[in-house]
């Protein structure tokens, strides 16, 4: 048990592990992260990713996304996001979304990482952290995955677009937009609706 217990004394609460990280410290690692499972010490998460829970006064706490993301990917460049921050942008949507959806350059498809759904889409260029200049070109990309009418909500996204700051914005349809939002936002240009150098 004494090997078992050096392993232990690595573990901190609250981390994320891959089984990779764990070979510095055990000479038996498959045979110590069974038993550690068994004990509860340890949860698997998905195939050679497990966590150690972080105890709390209301039981064990749930692993924190962006370090369970980043084990996952073995990356730290990424970006968590749902379509729930469109909420935000006060152009009408207003549907509740069950959805985790991170943007990366490895990994493509849904994944199940312990109790949780992941949805990962590889893309070549994305902001780490969100701006409404972002989120309104992501939302024109991704209207079809929308409840919301697209029409009444392209029309909104025309209005927020008109009071935005035409240089963020243009840049953000640059360097993250795909192919409708370009489009989309070529046509406010060509019809006046924005104003900005290009």
């Amino acid at each position: 048990m004494s090997a078992l217990n050096e392993l232990k004394k690595h573990l901190r609460p609250g981390q994320v592990y891959r089984r990779a990280d764990l070979l510095p410290w055990s000479n038996a690692v498959d045979r110590h992260l069974k038993q550690l499972v068994e004990k509860g010490t340890l949860t698997k998460l998905a195939g050679g990713l497990y966590y150690f829970p972080k105890q709390t006064s209301f039981g064990a706490a749930p692993a924190d996304d962006e370090k369970l993301v980043e084990a996952f990917l073995k990356d730290h460049r990424f970006l968590l996001t749902s379509p729930n921050a469109y909420n935000t942008l006060g152009v009408g949507s207003t549907q509740l979304y069950n959805k985790t959806v991170v943007y990366n350059r490895k990994r493509q498809g849904h994944f199940r990482l312990g109790k949780r759904e992941y949805e990962f889409r590889k893309k070549p260029y994305f902001p780490l952290s969100h701006s409404e200049e972002f989120l309104l070109v992501d939302l024109v990309d991704n209207m079809d995955r929308l409840a919301e009418p697209k029409s009444s909500l392209l029309e909104s996204v025309k209005k927020r677009a008109s009071h935005m700051d035409a240089k963020a914005l243009a840049r953000a349809v640059r360097e993250y937009g795909g192919v409708k939002a370009r489009k989309f936002f070529q046509s406010l240009l060509a019809d006046g609706t924005l104003v900005y150098a290009q």
